[in-house]
Parts: structure tokens; sequence; C-alpha cells
């Protein structure tokens, strides 16, 4: 193993580190105690450190590598694209084979748009939700993650001292100085509470623009929503004129076209990124074409400009096209298959050791919580 005390080639990066970035990183998911690891190299599922340690790598950098690392077609690709250039101000082809391959994936996917975040991709669909509708607030799970925007992270960071009552959850800000009006158009419903969420959203019903909503939640444990709550959100929706959106920027691998498949519905706009990038920075958001068209400066309904330099750059659209292609029905039932007997061998294990544990996930996600049964209307891990 690796010299993990003062004089590793790792704490003296992070020495240097710390004197030119906050807490010597620019994404707070690589601390750990007592210097971050840092990467000198990968391929397929390791990754060797700069001390020359090599470890399997269960993270895939948060999921976004489906294929795992330095996939050979990918770098082809990558490499041809690169040797004609990495970013135009204007069109590249590859961006609309990109787009019609996302498209065929789901029949709820009419129309889309690439961004360059799964952060940016919720943010685009939350300001066309609200363009489309006329309509300023949102619902959102309590607990659930959906990137740095100022109303995505509302009370996804909630605990026992400030989450309020099961029936009456609070808005709780994440950043120090979130506008009060920010969290006054949030509206938090608790998971897999159908009827508790619907009595809620009823008070604001004219007033909401979309509910938002991740189907197999990783920050709320990896635990699958209900079908009974997914049908509920769906219908309230339809008959409120207000939008579903599903963020499927990690669920989306869950399934050929997206965890929505597993319920048999359509949300209006579904955001995605992560492995849709094929190793490289992406967001994109797609669903129905008339709320989509809210971005179309040629249309008459042109009510949200929507930019971006780097969005749909054919370095992410090259890799991430030949990753989605090589993620076909058959590679998707294949790694379903390896997450249904990871599930079952962890589960053997923690009987055989007799403890209190359980696991949780669907498709090719899991998480393990150390509770002999695992949750169903969880709220937040602490």
């Amino acid at each position: 193993m690796s010299n993990l005390n003062e004089t590793s080639k790792s704490a003296a990066l992070y020495e240097r580190a710390k004197k030119v970035m906050p807490g010597g990183c620019s994404r707070n998911t690589i601390l750990r105690s007592p210097h971050p690891i840092y990467a000198d190299f990968a391929k397929g599922c390791y990754v060797t450190d700069i001390e020359g340690v090599k470890r399997i790598d269960f993270a895939n950098n948060v999921a976004s590598l489906i294929h795992g690392h330095a996939h050979p077609k990918i770098i082809e690709k990558v490499n041809q694209q690169m040797a004609k250039g990495s970013a135009f101000s204007i069109g590249t082809e590859v961006e609309i084979n990109y787009a019609e391959h996302i498209c065929s994936r789901n029949t709820g996917f009419e129309q889309m748009r690439f961004v360059n975040s799964g952060t940016e991709a919720v943010m685009s669909a939350l300001k066309a939700a609200r363009a489309f509708s006329g309509r300023e607030k949102i619902v959102k799970v309590e607990g659930a993650y959906h990137g740095l925007y100022d109303y995505a992270e509302v009370s996804q960071s909630s605990n026992p001292s400030n989450w309020g009552q099961k029936n009456r959850p609070i808005s709780n800000p994440v950043s120090f100085s979130t506008p009060q009006g920010a969290l006054d158009d949030v509206i938090i419903i608790p998971f897999n509470d159908e009827e508790t969420a619907i009595t809620i959203m009823n008070e604001y019903a004219s007033e909401i623009a979309c509910v938002l909503i991740d189907l197999l939640p990783h920050r709320i444990g990896v635990i699958p929503a209900t079908d009974s709550f997914v049908k509920a959100i769906r219908k309230w929706t339809s008959d409120n004129n207000a939008l579903m959106i599903c963020d499927e920027v990690i669920s989306f691998r869950t399934n050929y076209g997206g965890a929505q498949e597993n319920y048999g519905i359509n949300a209006d706009l579904t955001t995605m990124g992560k492995m849709l990038g094929g190793g490289f920075p992406v967001g994109a958001l797609a669903g129905r074409a008339d709320v989509m068209e809210v971005m179309n400066p040629l249309s008459d309904r042109y009510l949200f400009p929507h930019y971006g330099t780097f969005s749909a750059n054919p370095i992410t659209m090259s890799a991430g096209l030949m990753a989605m292609e090589m993620f076909d029905r058959q590679a998707v039932e294949d790694i379903n298959k390896l997450g249904d007997y990871a599930r079952k061998v962890i589960s053997e294990a923690i009987k055989s050791a007799d403890i209190a544990a359980c696991v949780t996930g669907i498709g090719s996600m899991f998480r393990i919580h150390l509770k002999e049964k695992a949750p169903t209307h969880i709220v937040m891990l602490i």
C-alpha cells in the first residue's frame, strides 16, 4: 500500500493545492483524511494513483464512466475530433447525430438540448417549466440532490434539527444567505408518501410550475421511488397543468430509455448528464416539444433564452455518442444483471456475518445501509 504519511507525493501535492484553492480542491468530493488521493492513470475498472497503488474503481467518477476508464473506442473518436477542432462558434453534425440517438431511446423525448453538467440541465429544466407554465413555485423531495442551483438544492441537507414535521417539511437553505424568495418558491414534499405530498401540493396547485423528482435518489439512499408515488405525481401534474420533471442525471443508466421505463411513464421534461458525456462534461434536457419550444428563438413562444459556450462541443458529443451507442439494450441488460448479482452476494455476506445491514438499489446501482431493514419513506441519511 502507499505511504499516506506527510512525506508522500499526495501529501506534498495537497500542501500546494491548499495555497491556491479553497480546501485544496475544486470539488469537495475528493477530500479525505489526511489528504486526497491523486490519480496517475486509469484503464477499465482500475485506477493507479501517483504513489503507484492500483485500486478497483467502484465510483467511476460518480457514475459517469459507464464503460470504465480510457475505453479505446471512445479514445479513437475523441482523437479523430481533436484533430479537426475541439469547439466552434458554429454547429456540428455530431450534435445532431447524438440528439437523434438520445431522442430515439425514449418516446417522451420529442426534442432535446445539450448543456455542460447535470446542475445546468436541472437549472435549464426548471427555468423552462416556469417559462412554459407562467408559474413560479417548484416542488421537490426532501433530501434529494439536484445540483448547485439555489432552487434545486433547497432542503437537500435537512436534518432532524430543522426539517420540521413529516406532514409539513421546511424549506431549508444549503448555502449561507440563500435568498428567502428562493426558499419561499420551493415546496418540499416527503419521499414515497403520495398522500402527504398531494395534500401539500394541493395548497399551492395554481402556483406550481413543476414537480422535480429523482426516481432513484442517491443522496437519500439509492431507494427506488414506489410505483404508487410516481404514478400519483404523474397524475397530479397532469390534472393541475404542472410539469413533471424527472432528474435522470444518474438513474438514466438503469434502463435503455431511463428509469422512467421502470414505471411506464413519460415525464414532461427529463434531465440527464454523467455517462452521456463519455467521460467529458455534459448535461442534457429532453421532453415534450411544446415545452422545449420556449427555448426556440424562431418560435412565437420564445420565453427562455438559452445559451452555453461549450454546450454540444464536438469532443463531448463524439465521446458521448460512442459511449451511448455501446450502451445498447444488451449492454443495459448485462450490467443490470451484474447489479442484481452484486446485491445478492452482498446480502448473503451480510446474512453470514449476522450484522444489522441491508442493500438497496435497482439496475446497476446499489447502496449498503447499516440497518436491518431498508427505509422506504426516508427523508435524509444522517
